[in-house]
């Protein structure tokens, strides 16, 4: 009897089991089966109102002194005096003696040319007064033909020679004055090669000099860029008024920045760059007031100030797709293509004319997938809004 019991046991057990996995699915809570949500992409937006921004063109270029020259002696002589201001670096005036020639030779040269003056004024006086006498001679019937035109050629050639040796008195006054060299202007020295007792000759060039009443600044600009400038193309006279230039540079230390103005352009385009060349000026440019001045020789990056753009955004350079449009998101958060007027594109920033529906943004993150019409969960970007000011963006 306890055979058949033990075999019973078990499907007892699985029986009971049974009836409680039932009893549990009898009582288990209804689930409602719901399809998922497709999560709508987040992008970044900006707004920028249409406004009128002013352009900048950018460029570069190195200072150049107005004018550079030899200082060359006209005349040979031994190096006696040279100023202390005639050295590498050394700033001068308009008219400063700058070196002087041992004088002995030109002053004998003077006076013998003045001693030959005189003899030659005596000779023209005699030949003047025996001139005079023939003359009245031949008044008189007393006089040979041949004696008077004696008389006038000796008159004529007395007053060549008496011509002759005033030059030659001139000429010797301005080799002497000649023996003191002065500065042809205001400047500075480049580099020097002259020193006391060294002989000099006539032509011989001693040193280069620059000069600082202003300096120029060749900047190369893009043709297409000329656009941006106010400017008259390939102008043959200095411009009046020409546009305004910042120029930075970093110099004892950090940045500087000095101001000057477009005075011209010059009168043809660079074959391989294709770039124009603008000239911008900046006056006393080592003047005391100054805290840094724009030494010549120094590498300097140039804004030049051009007229403004009416009704134009300011976007990210990256917010503008390649078919020249743009993605807008309108009130309900969809996402639209909008053709727009790229009017420049520059580093990091891109202008551009379009007419916004009133509420709508622009988006500035890329999307690759895009569907017109698709919702997207705008997040602002303020930062991207500031930037719309030029000089921010830049």
């Amino acid at each position: 009897m306890k055979a058949p019991r033990a075999r019973l046991l078990p499907l007892g057990i699985l029986a009971i089991a049974v009836l409680g996995g039932l009893a549990l699915l009898a009582t288990a809570p209804s689930v409602d089966m719901v399809a998922p949500r497709a999560a709508a992409p987040a992008v970044r937006v900006m707004s920028a109102e249409p406004r009128s921004l002013p352009q900048v063109v950018r460029s570069q270029g190195t200072v150049a002194p107005r004018t550079e020259s030899e200082l060359v002696p006209e005349v040979s002589g031994r190096v006696v005096w040279t100023a202390p201001s005639l050295a590498t670096g050394g700033f001068f005036n308009d008219g400063d003696l700058l070196l002087s020639l041992d004088d002995r030779d030109h002053q004998t040269a003077l006076v013998r040319a003045e001693a030959n003056l005189a003899r030659a004024q005596g000779e023209w006086e005699h030949a003047g007064a025996m001139l005079t006498r023939r003359e009245e001679l031949a008044r008189k019937d007393v006089n040979s033909t041949a004696q008077l035109d004696d008389a006038r050629r000796a008159a004529r050639v007395a007053d060549a020679v008496r011509e002759e040796t005033r030059a030659a008195v001139r000429q010797a006054t301005r080799d002497l004055e000649r023996t003191q060299i002065r500065a042809p202007f205001t400047g500075r020295v480049r580099d020097e090669r002259v020193d006391v007792g060294q002989f000099l000759s006539r032509g011989q060039a001693i040193a280069t000099l620059y000069a600082i009443d202003y300096v120029e600044i060749r900047l190369p600009v893009p043709d297409n860029e000329l656009a941006f400038l106010s400017l008259p193309l390939f102008a043959g006279t200095a411009l009046e008024e020409g546009p305004a230039v910042t120029l930075r540079a970093n110099f004892a230390g950090r940045e500087q920045q000095w101001s000057g103005r477009i005075v011209r352009t010059e009168g043809e385009i660079d074959p391989r760059s294709r770039m124009v060349h603008v000239v911008a000026r900046v006056e006393e440019p080592y003047a005391a007031s100054r805290s840094v001045p724009l030494a010549v020789g120094l590498f300097v990056e140039a804004e030049i100030d051009g007229p403004e753009l009416s009704g134009v955004l300011s976007i990210p350079r990256a917010a503008l797709r390649e078919d020249e449009s743009i993605l807008r998101v309108d009130e309900a958060n969809r996402l639209y293509r909008l053709p727009v007027e790229v009017v420049r594109v520059e580093r990091e920033r891109a202008l551009i004319r379009a007419e916004l529906p009133p509420g709508s943004k622009i988006c500035v993150s890329r999307v690759e997938a895009f569907v017109p019409g698709m919702v997207v969960a705008p997040v602002p970007s303020p930062e991207l809004a500031v930037s719309a000011d030029p000089e921010t963006a830049s």
